[in-house]
This record gives C-alpha cells, structure tokens and sequence, in this order.
C-alpha cells in the first residue's frame, strides 16, 4: 500500500494537478492538508473519474483536511478528544477543521494541519502548542490501548525539528516554527514511541518553499511535513520518498508530497 500526505494548499485550485499525481504516482490513500474549503465544494469527478473516494472535513475557505483513497475507508473520525478550539479576541471559539482519520486495510492514518503559530507572542501559538499537547495525549493512549494498531499521524505539523530543517537558522530568529516548545512538542511523539518514518530514509530534504523571494529556485526551504508512525505502522514501511518535482511547473502547492511504501 502506498500512502502519501500533501498539504494542497486550496484543492479547487489545483484539483487536476493532485489527482495527475495521484495516478502517476500510484498512491493508494492521500491525507491532504489545507483544502481550504467545506465539503460541498470539493472538486470531487476528477478523483472520482480517477478512481479514487475522498473524505473531507473543512468548515470555510481555511485549513481543511481530507482524504482520497482507492482503498474503502472504515471507522470515520473528524478531530481528536479534547482538541481545542480557538478564536480571536471578541470571537466565538471554533473547533477548526485541522483533524481527520480513517481506516484503510487495518491501517489507522491522521491528516493534520497542525496550527501555524504565527508569532511567538501571538494567542495562536499557545494554542498551537495547546493542540500539540492535547493530541499527544491522544497518542500515548493510543499506543498503550492498541500496542498492535498500525497507525501513523501524517500531515503539515508547522515545525522544523532540527536546525537543518530550514535553509538557514539565523534566519529564524525568534520566530515559530523553530522555537524550543515547539520542538519539544514535536519530541514529544517520538518519545511515546512514534518513529519519523521518511527520515529514517531520507535524513535531510525539505517538503515546502515559500512562493516569496525566489525560495524554491534558491532552495531555501522548510522540513515541516511528516509521518510519524506507530512501531507496527513502521516496521511495515518499505521505501519513503519526498517528491521535490511536485514543486515545480503551474500553479504548484508550496508544499511536495510525502510518500511511504508499506507492506502487505
């Protein structure tokens, strides 16, 4: 099974390029971050005319989390438990529409577009590390309820985790994404006992590049998309690859797919 997560960033815009890559690729089951619509407005015939079912949960015009998969999905869940909610000063709090997960023959998989944080000093980055924390609470039960589930969080978690991970770490000063909280909230998962799958593979390598200041053509870019998958999920995984071409070309997402192959 070949299982992939892309943060779209907004699918009406580049529906046929995803669903192009979907079947060059072979990719049975897509998390897709970012679809940046409600479900009544996903494209959803070209995926269909292509094979595929999609899933998808998004509540306006930001975030949104999907999946499309030739693969039946089973056991339907949108967010976790306790996932908290945010809003802007004056503003009624929203549980966002950052969490989905199905079922696919046995496997339990996660799309998650994990809070941006923006500022340090900004209410959306306590949140951001609020929502990290409660989900790994989630995972610690997880693993400890279900030692056996093959199960892997996948998606755009909005973090660098080492300095490598960004095309130059003086560049970051007193910025998100590389803060110390967020890297511990992101060490957090792997100390329950989830392993970075695709790093093991392939130990450097960016997945995003900003459409600003020539960053792709530069290769200044950021490692932010991610795997992490339980043991039973990991010692399935067979190949893993970051698909750098998918930043090239019309209209592309900012984001590259990330891919694992896994056995039967």
């Amino acid at each position: 099974m070949r299982i992939a997560t892309h943060n779209v960033n907004s699918i009406r815009t580049r529906a046929d390029r995803v669903v192009d890559w979907l079947v060059r690729s072979n990719t049975d089951v897509l998390a897709m971050q970012e679809i940046k619509c409600k479900p009544e407005q996903f494209p959803y015939k070209p995926f269909e005319d292509a094979g595929y079912t999609v899933t998808a949960h998004g509540l306006d015009q930001w975030n949104g989390v999907a999946f499309a998969s030739r693969i039946p999905i089973e056991d339907l869940e949108i967010g976790f438990s306790g996932m908290p909610s945010f809003g802007k000063e004056g503003k009624p709090q929203v549980e966002e529409a950052r969490a989905i997960a199905g079922t696919f023959n046995g496997v339990r998989l996660w799309s998650l577009y994990v809070p941006n944080g923006r500022t340090l000093d900004d209410p959306h980055y306590t949140y951001k590390l609020e929502w990290l924390d409660r989900l790994a609470s989630n995972v610690a039960e997880w693993v400890e309820h279900e030692p056996d589930l093959p199960f892997a969080l996948m998606g755009d978690f909005n973090i660098a985790p080492f300095d490598y991970d960004v095309w130059n770490i003086d560049d970051f000063a007193g910025a998100t994404h590389v803060s110390e909280p967020e890297r511990q909230a992101f060490e957090a998962f792997e100390q329950i006992g989830l392993r970075d799958v695709v790093r093991e593979r392939i130990p450097t390598g960016y997945t995003y590049w900003d459409y600003q200041q020539l960053r792709f053509p530069r290769d200044e870019g950021m490692r932010i998309d991610f795997i992490l998958g339980s043991e039973p999920f990991a010692e399935r995984v067979t190949n893993a690859v970051i698909d750098r071409n998918e930043r090239k070309g019309e209209a592309p997402s900012d984001h590259v797919p990330v891919v694992v192959d896994l056995t039967d």
